[in-house]
């Protein structure tokens, strides 16, 4: 969870690295992708662009399995979208402010995933 730094940099999207990580999250695991596929070297673009499509992946399978629960599915729909929503938001902010907010376990995941492996 630390800054990414003073100042704008740009990141390979042209974009400052603050908004392109900001738009990872956009349209969460499709937006995360573009990212990801488009930023080559910024690792806190890339960071949150792997993260949003972690997330976001885990919460479309997540809601997919409660479907197959209709009582539990209609109980927990509606607080399960509030939920994603805020966490959306709140994501982009973190991003926004150039803050490299790690959520737990994805979080994790995503760090371990971007990080290079001694061969």
């Amino acid at each position: 969870m630390t800054a990414s730094g003073p100042g704008s940099s740009k990141s390979g999207t042209g974009l400052d690295a603050n908004l392109a990580a900001t738009l990872a999250y956009a349209l969460g695991p499709i937006s995360g992708l573009i990212m990801l596929l488009l930023e080559k070297h910024d690792s806190f673009v890339r960071f949150h662009a792997l993260q949003s499509i972690v997330t976001f992946l885990a919460i479309a399978v997540l809601h997919l399995m409660l479907r197959n629960l209709p009582l539990l599915f209609w109980m927990a729909s509606v607080p399960l979208m509030l939920a994603t929503t805020a966490l959306w938001f709140f994501l982009m902010y973190k991003a926004f402010i150039r803050e490299r907010y790690k959520l737990p376990v994805v979080g994790d995941f995503v760090e371990r995933q971007l990080t290079p492996r001694a061969r």
